[in-house]
């Protein structure tokens, strides 16, 4: 996979919560990965959301797919209702 983002946000990122949008390019091998379409809004693309662990923490990162690059819009560790429904797709 390839991944592309835009600098400034990732680098807001890394400021605001400690961690950049390389960092969480890990959540995409994880082999528990929930990814939900995001309807919210119309963004002009479809836009997905990524709940996936890192080192036994959830994160949310918001993406959208161009050709066969993802390119990452938002990043943030998943609140607890997040947590929550990560944890409940997985169990029997």
């Amino acid at each position: 996979m390839d991944f592309e983002w835009d600098k400034a946000k990732s680098d807001l990122c890394q400021i605001s919560r400690n961690f950049d949008f390389a960092f969480v390019i890990s959540v995409f091998i994880d082999s528990k990965l929930l990814v939900e379409r995001d309807q919210r809004w119309d963004y002009g693309e479809d836009r997905f959301r990524a709940l996936g662990a890192i080192e036994d923490r959830v994160f949310v990162v918001v993406y959208t797919k161009r050709d066969s690059v993802i390119r990452i819009i938002s990043a943030r560790r998943a609140n607890r209702r997040e947590v929550r429904r990560y944890e409940e797709s997985h169990s029997s």
